[in-house]
C-alpha cells in the first residue's frame, strides 16, 4: 500500500474512532470542495452547532462515506450539497448507501440534502430550528381537507372545481376560474400555507396548474424566483417566506434541483420551503410519492415529515422483499422476477416489480431530516401505540372508525391506500425476539417495527406484537 493511501486510512480510522466515542447522532456529509467554500462552511457549521453534529468531507464521491456512517450508525444523516452537485446520481447514491449500514434491507436512517438556489438560502433553511404545526394546507390536486384543521384545493382535473374547509368546519365545494394561476400565487403570498402539495405535468423549468384542462403555470427565473404565468401572459411573483413543507407527489422532475435555476431551487428560496420530496426522474408508477400522502396528511400529527417520507419507503421495500423476493438486490442476490402467492393476490406482476425498483431511488427528500414539521392532530381512522416495560414492548393498534378503518382514506392519484403501520423507536434495538403477533408477519428492524395491513374483506380488528429487545447503548 503507498504511503498517501495508508495516511488515508489511518486517518479515516481516527475519525471513526472519535465519532463513535463521542456518539454522533447526527452526521453531516459534504463533499471537500463544498467544506472549503467559505459561503457553504457557514451552512456545515450552522448544522453542526445546531445538532452538535459530526462532520465527514468526501474527497470524490458521496459513496466514501459509508465507511463512516456504517461506524458511527447515526440517527440522522444530512448531505450538504450546492445546487451543482444535486444531480439524479448523486441522490440515487444516497438512497443507495444508506440501506447500507447493516444487513436489513431498509433504510438505515433518516436523512436529507440540504441545498437551496444558493448558499445564503441554504444558511437559512439549515438556521429553522422551531418544530412546524401544518394548520394551513394548499393544493393543486385533491387531498383529504377533513384530515387538515383548515386548507383549500382547486381541482387539476375539473375546471371551475374545488374544495375548502375552514377551521372547525368541513369541506365545502366551492365554483373558480380555469385560470387559478393568480388565485394560487396570492393563497402563497397572502394566505400562507404551512403545507403545499402538488401534482401533474412538470419539468425542471416549470409546473402546470391544470392536468386535464389547460391552466397557466409556475415558472422559475435564473435569480431563483418563482412566479406564476396565467394564460393570458400576466405574472404574478411568489413570495411566500414562512416556512413551509411541500409535497409535488405526483409531479415529475420536481425534486431535480438541476443547478440554482431549477424549479425545485425557486421553491426553497421564493416559497419558504424547509423541507420538501420529489422525483427525479418522470414518473410514471407513483408509489413513493403519493404514499407520503397517506403517511403524512392523513394520519395528521402521527408522523414528522421526515418520517412519513421515510414510513412510506419502508414501506415500498417490504413490497419488494414480499411480493418479489430478491429483487432487491439485498445480500449479493440476483434480481428475480419471481412472485409469491402474496404478489399474485394482490394482483402484482412484472409492471408493478420494474415500478417499485424504478421509484426506490428516485426520490429526493431535501433540508434538515431533524427539523419537525407535522399535520396539526387531526382525525385518524386507529390509535397506535409503543408501550415498553422491562426490555418487553408491546405495539397495539386499534381501529376507531369502524370496519373500514384500515382501508385507504382518499384514493385520488395512483397507488393508494393499505400502507403497513409502520412505528419508530425512540432507540436503536438489538436482540429481537417476537413473543406473540407474528401471525400478522411483523418485521422488527432496529429502529422500527412494520406491520402489513393488506386488502381484506374482514371487519379492523385491534393488533397486538409483543416483543423483546436490549437498547442499543451509545
Amino acid at each position: 500500500m503507498e504511503q498517501g493511501a495508508m495516511r488515508n486510512v489511518l486517518w479515516l480510522s481516527m475519525l471513526i474512532s472519535h465519532l463513535v466515542c463521542s456518539g454522533a447522532g447526527y452526521m453531516l456529509v459534504v463533499s471537500q470542495k463544498t467544506s472549503e467554500d467559505p459561503k457553504w462552511a457557514k451552512v456545515v457549521n450552522a448544522l453542526r452547532e445546531k445538532h452538535d453534529a459530526g462532520i465527514f468531507a468526501y474527497e470524490d464521491s458521496v459513496e466514501q462515506s459509508l465507511p463512516v456512517l456504517r461506524s458511527v450508525f447515526p440517527r440522522y444523516a444530512c448531505f450538504v450539497a450546492t445546487p451543482q452537485e444535486t444531480s439524479k446520481d448523486f441522490v440515487r447514491s444516497i438512497h443507495s448507501l444508506t440501506r447500507k449500514l447493516d444487513d436489513d434491507p431498509y433504510t438505515d436512517l433518516f436523512w436529507g440534502i440540504l441545498s437551496g438556489h444558493d448558499s445564503a438560502n441554504a444558511l437559512q433553511i439549515a438556521r429553522t430550528s422551531k418544530p412546524l404545526i401544518i394548520r394551513k394546507s394548499l393544493a393543486c390536486t385533491e387531498i383529504a381537507l377533513d384530515r387538515c384543521e383548515e386548507g383549500k384545493w382547486f381541482c387539476e382535473l375539473r375546471k371551475g372545481h374545488g374544495l375548502v374547509k375552514e377551521k372547525n368546519g368541513s369541506p365545502k365545494p366551492i365554483k373558480l376560474k380555469q385560470d387559478t394561476t393568480s388565485l394560487f400565487v396570492k393563497e402563497l403570498n397572502e394566505d400562507k400555507p404551512d403545507l403545499f402539495v402538488t401534482s401533474g405535468h412538470a419539468t425542471e423549468q416549470d409546473l402546470q396548474l391544470g392536468y386535464r384542462y389547460k391552466n397557466g403555470v409556475f415558472r422559475c427565473r435564473k435569480d431563483g424566483i418563482l412566479y406564476g404565468a396565467d394564460l393570458s401572459g400576466k405574472s404574478h411573483t411568489v413570495n411566500s417566506p414562512n416556512p413551509k413543507v411541500y409535497m409535488p407527489i405526483g409531479n415529475c422532475l420536481m425534486g431535480h434541483l438541476r443547478g440554482p435555476d431549477s424549479m425545485a431551487a425557486a421553491f426553497l428560496k421564493s416559497a419558504g420551503v424547509r423541507q420538501m420530496m420529489g422525483y427525479v426522474e418522470v414518473t410514471w408508477y407513483g408509489y413513493m410519492g403519493w404514499g407520503c400522502l397517506d403517511y403524512f396528511v392523513e394520519q395528521p400529527g402521527r408522523y414528522s415529515f421526515t418520517q412519513a417520507f421515510f414510513a412510506n419507503h419502508h414501506a415500498l421495500i417490504h413490497r419488494l422483499e414480499t411480493c418479489f423476493p430478491g429483487s432487491n438486490g439485498g445480500k449479493g442476490e440476483r434480481p428475480s422476477v419471481r412472485q409469491t402467492p402474496l404478489a399474485r393476490r394482490l394482483g402484482l406482476g412484472r409492471q408493478d416489480l420494474r415500478g417499485l425498483l424504478f421509484d426506490r431511488d428516485i426520490v429526493a427528500f431535501y433540508g434538515d431530516p431533524a427539523w419537525d414539521a407535522r399535520m396539526a392532530k387531526g382525525t385518524r381512522n386507529w390509535t397506535q401505540s409503543l408501550e415498553s416495560e422491562g426490555g418487553k414492548y408491546r405495539l397495539i393498534i386499534k381501529p376507531t372508525a369502524g370496519k373500514d378503518s384500515f382501508k385507504p382514506v382518499n384514493e385520488n392519484g395512483v397507488q393508494r391506500g393499505f400502507r403497513p403501520f409502520v412505528e419508530f423507536f425512540e432507540h436503536r434495538l438489538k436482540e429481537i425476539e417476537i413473543l406473540s403477533g407474528s401471525e400478522y408477519g411483523p418485521v422488527v428492524t432496529d429502529d422500527f417495527i412494520l406491520v402489513p395491513n393488506p386488502p381484506s374483506d374482514q371487519k379492523a380488528q385491534a393488533i397486538e406484537i409483543v416483543f423483546r429487545a436490549k437498547v442499543v447503548e451509545g
